[in-house]
């Protein structure tokens, strides 16, 4: 089959991205031919993909000419073509960050003439690319917005659309601007995947589209269990060493946006740590909840002498999470209030109090003081770290830990850590909480441990549900983690995602229906 797939980012990183380089990945697996739109500037260096497609003459709205560069053979009867439509320098996003060749802009930030601009940009590069295959046999457009108006206004059917949930969250929801754009897209479209029933609900209730909840499925993201595995305890600090002797001999171009450096150091320390290792991956915002962690930390390493934590990812509210750090590890509980209390104002938001850790620091458990400052110098900051580094970090860890305070599509980071045989302690909600009542229910042994309720003793919580796994024999925690790995095996796979999305777009979906 020729599957036409719409992203408008990039192929490594985190979340969709990562959705859907593994998507590509496995369709070709089965013999589809992928034809990928995303704006990957470096996509000609990934060694799945055979061909790139640019149009090299384009003019304001006119794409000209597609010209394609054959760059590999397939490695079977499947094949990848990636396409970068002329979109200029600007890169419409839902969160704010550096994209290297690009001026990445919040969508609310764009003006009514650049949303319509970036849309017929696509529009006729969709035309194009269905024009040069000869139209698709099945189609997949990425997040509510703008895939699916893109495809809506290009004429593609069938199509379905995969919810990832960032756009429907971070900006269809706050901005109702937004919301015609994505009911003309998802109006039009055979069927919507959602990785939850969370997110589901959340799309119903924010775009009025009649027929939703009808044509409404599951398609949660997969996990590659041949990457995500479990590790022998002997055989992890030898994995990460290698992993930051890798990362030590890259250029200096290296990878866009990260210190090689303050990975390196990160790696070295969580390679030598004299006890166990944490792991947290994801934006370093305040909506994935790290500064619960960081808050949490002291106690998590006061019970586990020689523990090392180390924080993958960046963002906005990095600089603010150090902050935090030097504070709770230097004594200064005065300073973590205010850290405490400025909350979204050191992401470049409005001042406004972070309830949770407000509510620990105003009545610390005795001796944290202390425990903090003998936690000093076991917090690292690798900084951003590639899908396939992740993979090889995650499973040299004892637990991760997923404190989101804002809702998640779905937990893609704790079902890694789970097929790694990681415990993954998770906020006990939206997507999260879906992921993790999964593997309570066939790992019974975790169910307690798995879950962290958010509120008022969410810090205190959370160090506890740690403290308890750490303490657990490693023998015991190595059957029990083998036991997740094997639930993570079972229920997501990238090659059923693949089989799911040619599916939807045909319509047929395993129904969310709206209990």
């Amino acid at each position: 089959m020729k599957i036409l797939i719409f992203h408008g980012y990039l192929l490594r990183g985190t979340g969709s991205n990562i959705y859907n380089a593994n998507l590509a990945i496995a369709l070709a697996g089965l013999g589809h031919q992928v034809h990928l739109l995303c704006q990957d500037l470096g996509a000609e260096t990934l060694d799945w993909v055979n061909s790139v497609a640019t149009w090299p003459d384009a003019e304001g709205n006119e794409v000209g000419e597609l010209r394609v560069e054959s760059l590999r053979e397939p490695a079977g009867e499947g094949s990848i073509t990636v396409y970068r439509p002329p979109i200029g320098h600007l890169l419409p996003v839902y969160v704010e960050d550096p994209y290297e060749g690009f001026e990445a802009r919040a969508f609310p930030r764009l003006s009514e003439e650049e949303v319509e601009n970036y849309i017929s940009v696509n529009v006729a590069a969709v035309r194009s690319v269905e024009d040069e295959i000869g139209g698709a046999d099945a189609a997949l457009a990425n997040h509510l917005i703008m895939g699916p108006v893109v495809f809506a206004r290009a004429g593609v059917r069938p199509y379905a659309v995969k919810n990832h949930g960032s756009d429907l969250e971070y900006t269809i929801k706050p901005n109702p601007r937004f919301v015609p754009y994505a009911a003309e897209g998802v109006d039009a479209a055979a069927a919507v995947l959602v990785g939850s029933h969370h997110t589901a609900a959340s799309m119903w209730d924010a775009i009025p589209v009649e027929g939703l909840v009808e044509k409404t499925g599951f398609g949660p993201p997969g996990v590659d269990t041949r990457a995500f595995a479990p590790l022998e305890p002997a055989a992890r600090p030898d994995r990460i060493a290698s992993l930051s002797a890798d990362i030590a001999a890259e250029p200096p171009s290296g990878t866009f946006g990260r210190d090689a450096a303050d990975a390196v150091a990160a790696l070295d320390e969580f390679a030598a740590s004299r006890g166990p290792r944490v792991i947290f991956v994801g934006k370093l915002i305040v909506s994935k909840g790290v500064d619960l962690i960081v808050a949490a930390w002291p106690l998590i390493h006061r019970a586990n002498p020689g523990s090392r934590l180390m924080l993958v990812g960046f963002g906005a509210y990095e600089m603010g999470l150090r902050a935090l750090v030097t504070a709770v590890t230097g004594g200064d509980l005065d300073g973590a209030r205010e850290i405490a209390a400025a909350g979204r104002a050191l992401e470049g938001g409005e001042e406004a109090p972070l309830d949770y850790l407000t509510a620990f620091f105003s009545d610390p458990p005795t001796g944290y003081e202390s425990a903090g400052m003998a936690a000093s110098g076991s917090i690292a900051f690798a900084g951003r770290l590639e899908h396939a580094e992740v993979a090889r970090a995650v499973p040299a860890a004892d637990s991760m830990i997923v404190p989101s305070t804002f809702p998640e599509a779905f937990g893609m980071v704790a079902a890694e850590a789970a097929a790694s045989g990681v415990l993954p302690v998770c906020a006990e909600h939206s997507g999260l909480a879906e992921v993790t009542a999964t593997l309570a229910v066939e790992v019974p042994e975790i169910k307690d441990l798995i879950g962290l309720p958010l509120g008022p003793e969410a810090v205190v919580d959370l160090a506890g549900k740690v403290n308890v796994w750490l303490a657990l024999d490693q023998e015991e925690r190595l059957r029990i983690g083998e036991n997740i790995a094997e639930s993570a095996d079972r229920n997501w796979s990238w090659q059923g995602v693949a089989r799911d999305v040619i599916s939807a777009s045909a319509g047929e979906v395993r129904r969310v229906n709206g209990s």
